[in-house]
């Protein structure tokens, strides 16, 4: 019987296996604690992150779902400013549910396309 994190790593593991990011098309990761979300655009080719953006920088109350919105928000307008308007979205082994996908979804409004 495996833990909910050797699942994770195995998804992980599986999804980084066919997801790579380039100069051109660089890869949105998303990692999840359990008060806060992280995002990052990195291009793998150079090694480099070239934006992020996190809920340590939300400073109003919200829910945990707003904050993820806020954070897909701001990582698409910092993506935006450095030159970058579409991506390939790693979820890091996380269901596309809930706060993953609220921050897709509202990076996807903002303006970044994946």
């Amino acid at each position: 019987m495996t833990t909910n994190l050797e699942r994770r790593s195995r998804i992980k593991a599986h999804i980084r296996h066919k997801v790579t990011g380039s100069a051109q098309k660089p890869r949105m990761t998303v990692f999840r604690s359990n008060t806060q979300i992280y995002a990052q655009i990195i291009d793998d080719l150079s090694g480099k992150t070239v934006a992020s953006a996190s809920s340590l920088g939300v400073k109003e109350k919200a829910t945990k779902i707003e904050q993820a919105a806020k954070v897909g928000a701001l990582i698409a307008k910092v993506a935006q400013e450095a030159g970058i308007t579409e991506v390939v979205f790693d979820r890091n082994g996380y269901l596309y549910h809930g706060r993953v996908k609220q921050l897709a979804d509202a990076a996807r409004e903002a303006g970044l396309k994946f």
